[in-house]
């Protein structure tokens, strides 16, 4: 049985507990308090940091790394695209996120106050930017639910505990982190500390 030692509160572990709950197989959940690690996590990814997916002798760490093996072995729904070239634009959709969206996490979590303003203002653009996009799509690569939306959620999920506050514009981004929130395997996938971060 596979293993994901996630972060109670980590929106990278998260993004994997949702994969999960998505597939309906069968898995455990290994709860980490994020700011009391234990040792084995730094044995396990040596960068120290969560999440990490045990299989067996496999082990992987890395959301995005740990999602499409997920997405590989278990294919069922599939959530990369089948065609080469939509999987390679999503993998890059995937990095740019990463680039200009979830870099931004750990200052927002941790950061001093005008590192943290920064932060929130890169956050918010970005956000405005794409919401455009969901006047014509249901999500992020038109009608089919994928792992963009899976890897995006979380931090939409935070918006409140960042004090991110979008205005009328991104209205068309809202209704679609709605349609996100209400799907069940996201729901299942929330721990009690996530639950509470939404106002």
């Amino acid at each position: 049985m596979m293993q994901l030692y996630s972060g109670t509160t980590c929106p990278f572990s998260h993004r994997c507990r949702f994969v999960l709950y998505e597939k309906g197989m069968d898995f455990q959940v290994i709860d980490v308090d994020t700011y009391n690690k234990p040792e084995d996590i730094a044995v396990m990814n040596p960068y120290n940091r969560l999440p990490v997916l045990v299989e067996r002798d496999l082990i992987l760490y890395e959301s995005n790394i740990i999602n499409e093996y997920i997405d590989e072995r278990f294919p069922h729904p599939q959530l990369m695209p089948s065609d080469p070239v939509m999987r390679a634009r999503a993998r890059l959709a995937l990095f740019n996120m990463e680039v200009e969206l979830f870099s931004q996490i750990e200052t927002l979590e941790t950061g001093k106050e005008k590192q943290v303003e920064r932060a929130k203002t890169q956050v918010h653009d970005q956000l405005v930017q794409l919401a455009p996009i969901f006047t014509k799509t249901k999500y992020m690569l038109g009608d089919d639910f994928s792992m963009l939306d899976i890897a995006i959620a979380p931090l939409l999920w935070r918006l409140d505990r960042y004090d991110i506050k979008l205005g009328k514009p991104s209205a068309p981004l809202m209704k679609y982190a709605e349609r996100i929130f209400s799907r069940p395997a996201f729901i299942e996938a929330l721990t009690p500390s996530e639950k509470v971060m939404r106002k």
